[in-house]
Protein backbone atom coordinates (compact mmCIF):
# COMPACT_ATOMS: atom_id res chain seq x y z
CA UNK A 1 0.00 0.00 0.00
CA UNK A 2 1.56 3.42 -0.95
CA UNK A 3 2.49 5.46 1.60
CA UNK A 4 3.20 8.51 -0.24
CA UNK A 5 0.22 10.65 1.64
CA UNK A 6 2.26 10.96 4.83
CA UNK A 7 5.00 12.36 6.46
CA UNK A 8 7.55 9.56 7.57
CA UNK A 9 7.70 10.01 11.66
CA UNK A 10 5.04 12.51 11.73
CA UNK A 11 2.58 12.52 14.81
CA UNK A 12 -0.87 11.83 13.34
CA UNK A 13 -2.72 11.80 16.44
CA UNK A 14 -3.03 13.95 19.48
CA UNK A 15 -0.99 13.62 22.64
CA UNK A 16 -3.31 11.19 25.22
CA UNK A 17 -3.28 13.89 27.71
CA UNK A 18 -6.61 14.98 29.66
CA UNK A 19 -8.27 16.84 26.73
CA UNK A 20 -7.77 14.27 24.66
CA UNK A 21 -10.33 12.42 27.16
CA UNK A 22 -12.66 15.37 27.34
CA UNK A 23 -12.83 15.61 23.42
CA UNK A 24 -13.70 12.34 22.67
CA UNK A 25 -16.24 11.98 25.76
CA UNK A 26 -17.66 15.42 23.79
CA UNK A 27 -17.63 13.51 20.46
CA UNK A 28 -19.66 10.39 21.95
CA UNK A 29 -22.13 12.09 23.21
CA UNK A 30 -22.34 14.74 20.18
CA UNK A 31 -22.51 11.55 17.69
CA UNK A 32 -25.03 10.63 19.37
CA UNK A 33 -27.40 13.04 19.54
CA UNK A 34 -26.93 14.02 16.17
CA UNK A 35 -26.86 10.88 14.79
CA UNK A 36 -30.41 10.33 16.68
CA UNK A 37 -31.95 14.30 15.22
CA UNK A 38 -30.97 13.25 11.57
CA UNK A 39 -32.71 9.99 11.50
CA UNK A 40 -35.73 11.48 13.51
CA UNK A 41 -35.58 15.05 10.93
CA UNK A 42 -35.09 12.94 7.42
CA UNK A 43 -35.53 9.29 7.78
CA UNK A 44 -33.03 6.01 8.67
CA UNK A 45 -31.73 6.06 4.99
CA UNK A 46 -31.26 9.19 4.10
CA UNK A 47 -29.76 9.56 7.22
CA UNK A 48 -27.38 6.73 6.55
CA UNK A 49 -26.39 7.86 3.73
CA UNK A 50 -25.31 11.54 4.24
CA UNK A 51 -23.98 10.18 7.98
CA UNK A 52 -21.86 7.99 5.19
CA UNK A 53 -21.11 10.37 2.60
CA UNK A 54 -19.66 12.83 5.07
CA UNK A 55 -17.71 10.41 7.03
CA UNK A 56 -15.97 9.86 4.05
CA UNK A 57 -15.11 13.27 2.63
CA UNK A 58 -13.88 14.28 6.44
CA UNK A 59 -11.71 10.83 6.76
CA UNK A 60 -10.38 11.45 3.07
CA UNK A 61 -9.38 14.94 4.23
CA UNK A 62 -7.87 13.81 7.45
CA UNK A 63 -5.17 11.18 5.56
CA UNK A 64 -4.19 13.97 3.26
CA UNK A 65 -2.65 15.72 6.05
CA UNK A 66 1.30 15.68 6.52
CA UNK A 67 0.92 15.77 10.13
CA UNK A 68 -2.13 15.89 13.29
CA UNK A 69 -4.40 19.20 12.84
CA UNK A 70 -6.35 19.47 15.52
CA UNK A 71 -9.59 20.29 13.91
CA UNK A 72 -9.74 18.27 11.00
CA UNK A 73 -8.75 15.15 13.15
CA UNK A 74 -11.59 16.02 15.83
CA UNK A 75 -14.11 16.60 12.92
CA UNK A 76 -13.41 13.09 11.79
CA UNK A 77 -13.85 11.71 15.29
CA UNK A 78 -17.13 13.72 15.55
CA UNK A 79 -18.81 12.28 12.13
CA UNK A 80 -17.28 8.77 12.84
CA UNK A 81 -19.42 9.27 16.30
CA UNK A 82 -22.59 10.06 13.88
CA UNK A 83 -21.97 7.32 11.04
CA UNK A 84 -20.89 5.03 13.92
CA UNK A 85 -24.47 5.38 15.93
CA UNK A 86 -26.36 5.03 12.93
CA UNK A 87 -24.84 1.81 12.07
CA UNK A 88 -25.66 0.23 14.99
CA UNK A 89 -29.10 1.56 15.15
CA UNK A 90 -29.75 0.58 11.91
CA UNK A 91 -28.55 -3.24 12.11
CA UNK A 92 -31.10 -3.18 15.37
CA UNK A 93 -34.00 -1.19 13.97
CA UNK A 94 -33.21 -1.93 10.35
CA UNK A 95 -32.95 -5.70 10.84
CA UNK A 96 -34.19 -6.79 14.34
CA UNK A 97 -31.10 -7.86 15.24
CA UNK A 98 -30.75 -7.40 19.41
CA UNK A 99 -28.39 -5.32 21.19
CA UNK A 100 -26.98 -8.29 23.08
CA UNK A 101 -25.97 -9.55 19.30
CA UNK A 102 -24.87 -6.83 17.35
CA UNK A 103 -22.54 -6.04 20.75
CA UNK A 104 -20.98 -8.91 20.62
CA UNK A 105 -20.73 -8.72 16.42
CA UNK A 106 -18.97 -5.54 16.81
CA UNK A 107 -16.27 -6.63 19.29
CA UNK A 108 -15.26 -9.79 17.46
CA UNK A 109 -14.94 -7.33 14.13
CA UNK A 110 -12.61 -5.11 16.67
CA UNK A 111 -10.92 -8.08 17.74
CA UNK A 112 -10.32 -9.04 14.30
CA UNK A 113 -8.90 -5.76 13.56
CA UNK A 114 -6.84 -5.65 16.79
CA UNK A 115 -5.25 -9.04 15.40
CA UNK A 116 -4.70 -8.41 12.03
CA UNK A 117 -3.30 -4.84 12.96
CA UNK A 118 -1.04 -6.61 15.43
CA UNK A 119 -0.04 -8.93 12.73
CA UNK A 120 1.05 -6.55 10.29
CA UNK A 121 1.90 -3.74 12.12
CA UNK A 122 3.81 -5.70 15.39
CA UNK A 123 1.76 -2.78 17.74
CA UNK A 124 -1.62 -1.24 18.81
CA UNK A 125 0.01 1.80 20.04
CA UNK A 126 -1.40 5.13 18.83
CA UNK A 127 2.17 6.38 19.51
CA UNK A 128 3.38 4.72 16.33
CA UNK A 129 0.95 5.73 13.83
CA UNK A 130 2.61 8.00 11.05
CA UNK A 131 2.10 5.59 7.69
CA UNK A 132 -1.22 5.67 6.11
CA UNK A 133 -1.40 2.08 6.77
CA UNK A 134 -1.09 2.64 10.48
CA UNK A 135 -3.48 5.41 10.45
CA UNK A 136 -6.17 3.13 8.48
CA UNK A 137 -6.25 0.45 10.97
CA UNK A 138 -6.71 3.53 13.54
CA UNK A 139 -9.66 4.11 12.14
CA UNK A 140 -11.04 0.80 11.11
CA UNK A 141 -10.80 0.66 15.06
CA UNK A 142 -12.34 3.98 15.62
CA UNK A 143 -15.22 2.85 13.99
CA UNK A 144 -15.80 -0.51 15.48
CA UNK A 145 -15.01 1.12 18.96
CA UNK A 146 -18.03 3.98 18.18
CA UNK A 147 -20.65 0.99 16.43
CA UNK A 148 -19.89 -1.37 19.44
CA UNK A 149 -20.18 1.47 22.33
CA UNK A 150 -23.20 2.78 20.66
CA UNK A 151 -25.00 -1.25 20.97
CA UNK A 152 -23.98 -1.78 24.44
CA UNK A 153 -24.84 1.91 25.76
CA UNK A 154 -28.64 1.12 24.23
CA UNK A 155 -28.11 -3.16 25.82
CA UNK A 156 -27.35 -1.43 29.37
CA UNK A 157 -29.85 1.08 29.13
CA UNK A 158 -33.18 -0.86 26.91
CA UNK A 159 -32.47 -4.57 27.06
CA UNK A 160 -31.18 -4.57 30.72
CA UNK A 161 -33.59 -1.71 31.67
CA UNK A 162 -30.74 0.77 33.49
CA UNK A 163 -32.35 3.35 31.59
CA UNK A 164 -29.85 6.44 30.34
CA UNK A 165 -28.90 7.78 33.35
CA UNK A 166 -27.71 4.60 35.77
CA UNK A 167 -26.27 3.51 31.90
CA UNK A 168 -24.21 6.38 32.12
CA UNK A 169 -23.27 5.61 35.65
CA UNK A 170 -22.19 2.26 35.58
CA UNK A 171 -20.58 3.18 31.99
CA UNK A 172 -18.62 6.07 34.12
CA UNK A 173 -17.31 3.56 36.80
CA UNK A 174 -16.08 1.28 34.49
CA UNK A 175 -14.27 3.53 32.69
CA UNK A 176 -12.76 4.98 36.11
CA UNK A 177 -10.90 0.89 35.96
CA UNK A 178 -8.63 1.68 33.02
CA UNK A 179 -8.02 4.82 33.37
CA UNK A 180 -7.14 4.57 36.56
CA UNK A 181 -4.75 1.76 35.99
CA UNK A 182 -3.70 3.47 32.61
CA UNK A 183 -2.36 7.25 34.53
CA UNK A 184 -1.01 4.84 37.66
CA UNK A 185 0.90 2.68 35.07
CA UNK A 186 -0.34 -0.20 36.78
CA UNK A 187 -1.25 -2.35 33.52
CA UNK A 188 -0.08 -2.25 29.94
CA UNK A 189 -0.46 0.95 28.17
CA UNK A 190 -1.87 -0.41 24.83
CA UNK A 191 -4.58 -2.22 27.00
CA UNK A 192 -5.37 0.51 29.49
CA UNK A 193 -5.73 3.19 26.17
CA UNK A 194 -8.17 0.97 24.21
CA UNK A 195 -10.51 -0.25 26.90
CA UNK A 196 -10.86 3.10 28.37
CA UNK A 197 -10.79 4.74 24.66
CA UNK A 198 -14.39 1.89 23.89
CA UNK A 199 -15.89 2.77 27.31
CA UNK A 200 -15.88 6.17 26.25
CA UNK A 201 -19.08 5.65 23.83
CA UNK A 202 -21.33 4.05 26.19
CA UNK A 203 -20.42 6.73 28.54
CA UNK A 204 -20.44 9.71 26.22
CA UNK A 205 -23.88 8.31 24.45
CA UNK A 206 -26.04 7.42 27.44
CA UNK A 207 -25.46 10.99 28.97
CA UNK A 208 -26.54 12.34 25.92
CA UNK A 209 -29.41 9.99 25.54
CA UNK A 210 -30.33 10.87 29.13
CA UNK A 211 -30.10 14.74 28.48
CA UNK A 212 -31.86 14.53 24.82
CA UNK A 213 -35.13 12.27 25.06
CA UNK A 214 -38.04 12.75 26.47
CA UNK A 215 -38.94 12.46 30.18
CA UNK A 216 -41.40 9.22 28.93
CA UNK A 217 -38.36 7.79 28.13
CA UNK A 218 -36.28 8.35 30.85
CA UNK A 219 -34.83 11.63 30.01
CA UNK A 220 -34.62 15.41 30.69
CA UNK A 221 -36.31 16.21 27.56
CA UNK A 222 -34.25 18.85 26.08
CA UNK A 223 -34.11 17.34 22.61
CA UNK A 224 -31.31 15.61 20.25
CA UNK A 225 -30.50 18.90 18.18
CA UNK A 226 -30.16 21.10 21.04
CA UNK A 227 -27.43 18.98 22.81
CA UNK A 228 -25.74 18.00 19.55
CA UNK A 229 -25.52 21.84 19.26
CA UNK A 230 -24.39 22.52 22.81
CA UNK A 231 -21.55 19.44 22.47
CA UNK A 232 -20.62 21.04 19.29
CA UNK A 233 -19.80 24.31 20.45
CA UNK A 234 -17.80 22.81 23.46
CA UNK A 235 -15.94 20.83 21.25
CA UNK A 236 -14.86 23.84 19.39
CA UNK A 237 -14.17 25.73 22.18
CA UNK A 238 -12.19 23.11 23.46
CA UNK A 239 -9.98 22.47 20.62
CA UNK A 240 -9.22 26.22 20.07
CA UNK A 241 -7.89 26.10 23.68
CA UNK A 242 -6.03 23.40 23.14
CA UNK A 243 -4.55 24.35 19.89
CA UNK A 244 -3.68 27.73 21.37
CA UNK A 245 -1.91 26.09 24.03
CA UNK A 246 0.15 23.81 22.42
CA UNK A 247 1.28 26.97 19.33
CA UNK A 248 2.29 28.63 22.60
CA UNK A 249 4.63 25.86 23.80
CA UNK A 250 5.77 25.86 20.83
CA UNK A 251 6.73 29.13 20.52
CA UNK A 252 8.72 28.72 23.84
CA UNK A 253 10.39 25.90 22.95
CA UNK A 254 11.53 27.51 20.07
CA UNK A 255 12.33 31.07 22.29
CA UNK A 256 14.24 28.86 24.49
CA UNK A 257 16.32 26.61 21.71
CA UNK A 258 16.92 30.40 20.32
CA UNK A 259 18.15 31.88 23.28
CA UNK A 260 20.28 28.90 24.09
CA UNK A 261 22.14 29.15 20.92
CA UNK A 262 23.06 32.83 21.94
Amino acid sequence: MSRTWVTPGARRVPEVVLAFWVLKLLSTAMGEAASDGLVGTIGPAPAVLVGFVAFAVVLIRQLRLQRFVAGPYWLTVAMIGVFGTMAADVVHKGFGVAYSLSSIGYALALVVIFVVWHRVEGTLSIHSIDTTRRELFYWATVVATFAMGTAVGDLLAITFGLGYFSSGVVCCVLFAIPMMAYWGRRAPEVTTFWCAYILTRPLGASFADWAGKSPARGGLGWGDWPVALILAVLMVVVVRLTARGARRVVRERSFDRYSASD
